[in-house]
């Protein structure tokens, strides 16, 4: 059993965007764009929208989705793709899509799945790039994340690591983009532990997994993609599609 499906957590409520789901961008719904893109991966057998309003139900239904209706108790995307991935049994490995992406990369998506498969030593993959411009890693709404020789995390923070005491125009500080692909099995048991005390620290949840010693692989990509956390990002993303549409030229 190897098949992969990808599931796409989707809430109403946001304190900085309410509705975001189904705020149009080109004429679309923001969660249209991103499941489009994913329907775009080859490796992925199915993808599902997770969801527990109903607005964005009807909306995902109307243009064909598969949609699972989750619990509103959830605190996270992981608990409410766990809630779908308990009953999709024959499915090996689940990716955890963010919906608020909608330039997700059909080629990564299709990379998560192939190094879960490649490698059983690896329990959860996920993927990152260099920041541009090394000052963005001063920020705490950048999550950065260290690796090893063998590309797997040491440690994920909002605070820029590693400390550049002495070279500080050698460091390569990487962007954590919050992608992931689990064994089935690793989701499940993932979200029935305690959040853990870096976790807690830092509010990152995947802190969690390499608390537990659990294997996170990071696959680092060229570039990488905005996504829409407020509608100022929601107007610029619309802009530079109007651009790319113009030139002919998309990423």
């Amino acid at each position: 059993m190897s098949k992969a499906i990808g599931i796409i957590p989707a809430r109403w409520s946001s304190l900085r965007f309410p509705g975001k789901p189904l705020h149009l961008i080109a004429g679309k719904p923001l969660l249209r764009h991103v499941w489009e893109r994913c329907q775009r991966a080859e490796k992925l057998e199915t993808v599902i929208i997770a969801t527990d309003d109903m607005r964005i139900a009807n909306a995902a239904f109307d243009w064909g989705a598969e949609v699972a209706l989750t619990s509103p108790k959830h605190q996270s995307g992981t608990d409410r793709i766990a809630e779908v991935a308990r009953k999709a049994k024959k499915f090996a490995f689940v990716l955890n899509i963010q919906g608020d992406e909608p330039l997700v990369d059909p080629l990564l998506l299709d990379q998560l799945v192939r190094k879960l498969r490649s490698d059983r030593s690896i329990e959860i993959v996920t993927a990152a790039h260099a920041f541009q411009n090394s000052d963005q890693a001063a920020s705490p709404h950048q999550v950065k994340v260290v690796i090893d020789l063998k590309g797997d995390a040491l440690y994920f923070s909002r605070a820029p690591i590693p400390y550049p005491r002495h070279y500080p125009s050698a460091i390569r500080y990487l962007r954590h983009q919050g992608i992931y692909g689990f064994r089935r099995e690793t989701l499940l048991r993932f979200v029935k532990w305690e959040p853990s005390a870096l976790e807690q620290a830092e509010a990152l949840e995947q802190l969690r997994a390499l608390e537990n010693g659990v294997k996170v692989h990071v696959l680092v990509t060229k570039h990488g993609l905005p996504g829409v956390d407020t509608p100022e990002d929601a107007r610029a993303l619309e802009q530079k599609l109007a651009r790319a549409k113009r030139t002919g030229v998309a990423r």
